[in-house]
């Protein structure tokens, strides 16, 4: 895990809610009809209805998330859903604890 690359993800605004947003998807987002929260996540086109940005830049912060490894994508047929990583939490957890 690249401690810098972890903490430019968590600089803006809207990449921390919309972490927190999918730390409880089901009080978050509506119902999915194709795929559950739990498991395969929480579909893009979601995310970015909630946060009322142009799809581009949701796709941009997902791929930022995902590349400090906070967050992982399954893609379903043409969707991407996206959910957080815990065991990459948890290692930013565990450096935050002994590092910092």
């Amino acid at each position: 895990m690249d401690q810098v690359e972890v903490f430019k993800a968590l600089s803006n605004k809207t990449r921390l809610q919309i972490l927190n947003w999918l730390k409880e998807p089901a009080e978050n987002f509506p119902e999915q009809p194709n795929a559950d929260f739990e498991n395969v996540g929480v579909c893009v086109g979601q995310i970015q209805i909630k946060a009322g940005l142009s799809q581009s830049t949701i796709s941009e912060y997902l791929s930022i998330l995902q590349r400090a490894d906070l967050v992982c994508a399954t893609r379903v047929g043409q969707w991407t859903y996206y959910k957080r990583n815990k065991e990459g939490i948890e290692k930013l957890s565990k450096i935050i604890n002994s590092e910092l």
